[in-house]
This record gives C-alpha cells, structure tokens and sequence, in this order.
C-alpha cells in the first residue's frame, strides 16, 4: 500500500513573494532544461519543462528547495513529495524511483539541490543544542518537511550571492552553513542529527554504505558489511533497511545497475561490456535484472533516453 509523506498547504501562503522570487532566479539561471552546476559548488539547479515517468535514479545526500512544480521520491512503498512548501532532504545515498508530476513550458519544475557532507552537519552540531529535534529510534534516510521562511529567507541570500560573485567565497559558506543549521533543527532534523552522531546506529549503517559504494564490483559477504559497521549481521540487515528500505545485497546491485547504465550512456560501453565492468558474470542475469529495475532490456533502453536527448 502506497503511503504520501505530504502536508496540507495552507490556503494563504505567506511566503508567496519570496518564492516567486527564488523561482524567478532559477528560471533565469537555467535556460535549459537539466542539471545546471553554479559558481557555489555544492548548489546546483533543475529546470523541467515537463512531467516524466517513474525513473531509478541514485539521490546523493543532499537538500532540495522547489521554487515552482512538484515532484515526488518513491521509497518501498513510501512516496515523499516536494514542492514549493516541502523541501526534501537525503541523508546517504539512497536508490530511489524519482518523478516529476507538476511541471510545463509555461510554468517548468524549477528546484535547488544543495549537497550534504554529513561532516559538516557533525561540525554544527557542536553548537547546538544537543536536545533541539530529538528523535528515537532509526528512520528512513530520506524525508520531506515543511519548508519555513527561515529556511528560504536563508536560501534566497545564497541565491542571491550568485549575481555577486565577489562576494561569494566569503559569504556563501556562511548561507551554506545556516541552511544546515535551519534543517538539522527542523521539525525531522533529529535524522540528521542521528546520521553525523559518531558510532550512532545511523553513522554505523553510513560506513557499510561507504563499503558498498566503494566497492560494489566485488562480491562482498554480509559479515564484511557487519564488521565495517561493527554491528552483527542481523542488526546490520535490520538497520539497513530501516534506512534505506532494501538489504545490503539488495543496495549493491541497485548500485551495480545504475553505473551499468552510466558507462553505457556516457562512455558508448556495449551491455556485456558494461556487465562486465560492473561485477557481473552471467549478461543474462544482468539483463533481467536491468529490465526489472529500468522496465525495458539495455540496449533499448539506452536508446530510448538517447533519442529523449536528441529530441530535448
């Protein structure tokens, strides 16, 4: 059963000018649609034109900021949606079936993603108060909140500093910094909090993904996994997938899967080429396993999205 991570929008919106605002910026920086890498280095800006289908994607830890449109993050059954009154947060690096469900020429889906180095989250958390967003237990490492006007006030300066870049090594840090600050105290901050805890459950199950991302070509056991989290194999598995919603064998292959798919998009690789890189053995295992996460097999899969490309 589907369950909606969403929040009622209040009919008055108090925050309405400085979203058009945020929006208007995006949209000026962003005349194309895709990814667009900005003068800030951790910021980067989505512009869409229009609505798409269900797509697997890899989502980075990182917050997300929609000035205009709606989109929406599918986790086990879980569909986390963001838009202009809910930012989005990802605290590791998740597989998650992503869609845009708001969006057109006139009025295209326009976003921010800011990266989070959970370094840095630990770093603040140092001075803040150690009970500020308190939670119990282990969550999800993917939320949606509401979206305060502290928060997009703090935004909206970040944004703004693109139009000065003199001023933007000294000052863009500090924005970077209390847009950190207003989301680890927010109303779901306590999952942030959790995941920069040295030796947490959350920081425990962050070093086993460091593993598997290093290293998802090797055939790795469950008991490497537990030992790089010290944990045992089945507080691992448990942990895991309160986290991110699959098991770690499960998470390597979504990982093994989606960089298959990079090499052949980006570097031109043949399928079995590509299997092969990845720590794949059978083509037809990779192959079936390629249609079930992507819906089609390799080859025409990779020129359905090549012809999107040409056709954009």
């Amino acid at each position: 059963m589907m369950t909606t991570v969403f929040a009622d929008a209040d009919e008055a919106d108090p925050l309405a000018a400085a979203r058009t605002e945020l929006a208007d910026r995006i949209a000026r920086l962003t005349l194309s649609d895709g990814m667009h890498d900005t003068a800030i280095a951790p910021l980067q800006l989505l512009r869409a034109s229009s609505t798409t289908q269900c797509t697997p994607s890899i989502y980075d830890p990182a917050i997300c900021v929609v000035a205009q449109g709606r989109k929406h993050a599918l986790l086990d059954g879980e569909r986390f949606v963001y838009d202009p009154l809910h930012y989005l947060v990802v605290s590791v690096t998740l597989p998650v079936v992503g869609q845009i469900i708001e969006a057109s020429p006139d009025k295209p889906y326009l976003c921010l993603r800011l990266s989070v180095d959970p370094r840095d989250i630990g770093a603040l958390m140092l001075e803040t108060d150690p009970r500020a967003a308190a939670g119990a237990g282990i969550d999800r490492g993917l939320y949606s909140a509401r979206t305060t006007a502290p928060l997009l006030d703090t935004v909206l300066r970040l944004m703004r500093l693109l139009d000065t870049p003199q001023d933007a090594p000294v000052l863009a840090p500090l924005a970077i910094r209390e847009i950190y600050y207003r989301v680890l105290v927010g109303e779901l901050g306590h999952r942030l909090r959790e995941l920069a805890t040295a030796d947490s459950r959350a920081d425990r199950i962050h070093r086993a993904i460091r593993v598997l991302r290093t290293r998802f070509q090797e055939t790795l056991r469950v008991d490497e996994l537990a030992d790089a989290a010290c944990m045992s194999a089945s507080a691992l598995h448990h942990h895991f997938k309160a986290v991110t919603a699959m098991s770690p064998l499960q998470y390597q292959k979504h990982l093994r899967l989606h960089e298959a798919r990079r090499l052949m998009l980006s570097l031109g690789l043949e399928a079995n080429a590509a299997a092969h890189r990845v720590g794949y053995e059978s083509a037809s295992q990779f192959s079936r396993e390629y249609k079930r996460l992507f819906g089609a097999p390799p080859k025409q899969e990779i020129d359905r999205l090549r012809g999107n490309a040409l056709a954009a």
